[in-house]
């Protein structure tokens, strides 16, 4: 449910867009989308959201993008009926026409848009630019209410453009991933990398490999013990995943990671685990390791109808130790198994390029073969071009995230990347653009330091600003805008992550919302002066909630307010105070309501903290918590909420009103 909700909120935000964030277009300028149109042919007039009535298309793979198209305009328009989708050619005054047409000029992913004062046509040569080409009709709309009359022919310049997500140090619910898709979707990006196991560093967990967390998230039903017991996704909801954002535009690649970061494995099969270069890492010299991945492999890329659906697999080989040349050799030989293997199901094989840490003789597959180049230490690009892989810029100096680790990017440098990154620079190691080697480019979020309290909505507050940029960089690498102008104007534009992030509606930015909470039933909260019903998830950072509250003998576990993935206490389960729980931890204010006591209760959340001020006095911030790895390094626990505001929970004391604005 809370997919569906997620979706249906923010095609709300898109109508709210088209109404409160109207731009009037400037006649002859180039339409703002980002990532940027790379040109703009104007002609005069306007094409109104009012003058759009029906969708149509031509050719059986358009009709995926028409429904689409027809079920974004519907809630621009505020409809309760999606607008009518007929097969065939613009015929009348209204149409919004899709085409699959046969023009070499437009490649795999490129479209021509036309947009007269009567009507829409797009053309592509595939269902995904057709795809791409609603994403742009629906930022105009959203952003300007109205399209500017013009043509443009928009070709993206590199084939990748992507996403990485660690989903195996942390689990992030398969409703984040759907929404991350039409994140990206929204934004031309192309491919997300699913990192499915991998685990912590032991020196967070007393140095000892037994209690290092570790996960394997996908549903194994040859290996059952495998599955991860702190969240997985089911084989069907996967394969059904990987479909589903194919019709986003959107290519899934599923990576399983060994024979380093295998500690999910050598938990379950502790003699495939080598105490030479830590447990962390198969024994390739035991002949049953191979044997054993290769059922994995088999249980999902298997049959007719096989779970790693999409057209691309990983077969991870990142950071295996080199210290041995024996060892090498035979990380080098699975490396090679592996692509084969995946070969053999008609797939093309993704790897982390590790070859020059890597030398050695025993050769490598190449053919087909495309290869993430992230360190030039671990592999040299100029080298792995000239033995001839597909090379994939995802440079960690420029655009790995840890969040809150102390080490990489918390967030990216979108100005640095906006200014001076394109694919074809990789960690400085700058190739010719258009080098066709070079793929395209992708950044990735690692969430190396298991258990360290951050949340999947933290993730996101991360991973949308660096989505914009290398989104914008990876289509069109010419600087359409001064860096400062591109990030006033790119926070206009709707992408999905404005309900991911937890922004207010249009309408109230700048103003107070207000609900009056019934114990077990939704929040609907109004503006003054507005007759009109809002329903939110959640409020992100830099919000504030208020609430006036007159306490009574509660129960532990009296849950306030809740979205299914974050709960806020009145009374927590544990302590009895004021507090919240999400992603498996609770935290909790050195607060508790007392019965007939009449208090204002604020809580202003940011991307540090969370802060209880009582009576408009502080009473405690909950910042980051500094703890000692086994190293006797520092880390931090984040204590973070975005707080939950779809419906109430079970509770006795009175609650009068529950108000939400932005921080001053």
């Amino acid at each position: 449910m809370r997919k569906l909700f997620l979706s249906l909120a923010f095609l709300a935000t898109l109508a709210g867009h088209a109404q409160s964030n109207v731009q009037s277009p400037t006649p002859g300028s180039t339409p703002f989308v980002v990532p940027s149109l790379h040109n703009w042919t104007p002609v005069s007039g306007t094409l109104s959201l009012s003058g759009m009535k029906r969708v149509t298309y031509v050719g059986a793979e358009a009709e995926n993008a028409a429904r689409l198209l027809s079920t974004q305009l519907q809630q621009l328009k505020e409809q309760k009926k999606s607008l009518p989708i007929t097969r065939g050619a613009w015929s009348k005054a209204g149409d919004v026409s899709l085409l699959i047409v046969q023009r070499q000029d437009l490649g795999e992913e490129g479209y021509e848009l036309n947009i007269t004062p009567v009507g829409v046509k797009a053309c592509a040569q595939t269902a995904q630019g057709l795809v791409w080409a609603v994403q742009t009709l629906t930022q105009l709309l959203a952003t300007q209410g109205e399209l500017p009359c013009g043509t443009t022919t928009d070709v993206p310049e590199y084939k990748l453009r992507g996403f990485m997500i660690d989903c195996g140090r942390k689990h992030i619910p398969m409703s984040y991933l759907y929404e991350t898709v039409r994140c990206m979707s929204a934004l031309k990006m192309n491919c997300l990398q699913v990192h499915l196991n991998d685990n912590g560093f032991k020196k967070y967990f007393h140095n000892n490999w037994d209690e290092t967390y570790a996960a394997f998230r996908l549903e194994s039903e040859v290996f059952p013990e495998l599955t991860a017991r702190d969240g997985y996704y089911t084989k069907a909801e996967f394969r059904d995943f990987i479909k589903w954002a194919a019709t986003m535009g959107v290519d899934v690649i599923p990576e399983i990671d060994a024979p380093a970061h295998a500690l999910a494995f050598t938990h379950m099969r502790p003699e495939y685990g080598t105490e030479e270069f830590g447990v962390d890492h198969f024994d390739l010299f035991n002949p049953g390791v191979i044997p054993f991945l290769d059922s994995l492999y088999t249980e999902y890329l298997d049959g007719p109808d096989p779970i790693f659906a999409g057209p691309r697999v990983h077969i991870g080989t990142d950071e295996y130790s080199n210290k041995r040349k024996d060892a090498t050799e035979k990380f080098r030989e699975f490396t090679n198994h592996y692509i084969r293997l995946v070969k053999k199901y008609k797939k093309q094989p993704v790897i982390w390029g590790s070859l020059t840490h890597a030398k050695g003789t025993t050769p490598v597959d190449v053919e087909g073969v495309l290869m993430d180049c992230w360190s030039n230490g671990y592999a040299d690009p100029d080298s792995m071009k000239q033995l001839g892989y597909q090379l994939v810029s995802i440079p960690d100096g420029w655009v790995y995230i840890v969040p809150a680790a102390g080490y990489y990017y918390d967030y990216l440098n979108t100005d640095l990347l906006y200014n001076h990154w394109t694919p074809a620079n990789i960690n400085g190691k700058q190739f010719k653009e258009h080098d066709p080697q070079i793929e395209g480019g992708m950044f990735a979020v690692w969430n190396d330091v298991c258990s360290n309290g951050i949340s999947c909505f933290d993730i996101f507050h991360r991973v949308r600003p660096g989505m914009q940029a290398i989104a914008e960089k990876a289509w069109n690498t010419q600087k359409a805008l001064p860096y400062a102008e591109w990030a006033k104007r790119v926070t206009t534009v709707p992408d999905y992550g404005n309900i991911l992030v937890g922004e207010l509606p249009q309408a109230a930015k700048g103003r107070v919302l207000t609900a009056v909470p019934k114990p077990n039933a939704p929040l609907v909260f109004n503006l003054e002066g507005d007759k009109k019903p809002y329903c939110l998830d959640l409020l992100g950072y830099d919000k504030v909630v208020e609430m006036l509250v007159t306490g009574d003998k509660e129960e532990r576990g009296a849950l306030l307010t809740t979205n299914g993935d974050t709960d806020f206490y009145l009374s927590d389960p544990v302590t009895g105070r004021i507090g919240y729980s999400r992603d498996g931890y609770l935290f909790s204010f050195d607060y508790a309501l007392r019965p007939g006591e009449k208090h204002l209760l604020r809580f202003e959340m940011t991307n540090k903290a969370t802060t209880l001020y009582v009576d408009g006095k502080l009473r405690q911030s909950l910042g980051p918590d500094e703890r000692l790895a086994a190293d006797k390094q520092p880390y931090n626990i984040i204590r973070t909420l975005s707080f939950p505001l779809q419906r109430t929970g079970t509770y006795r004391s009175k609650v009068e009103y529950i108000k939400v604005m932005e921080k001053k």
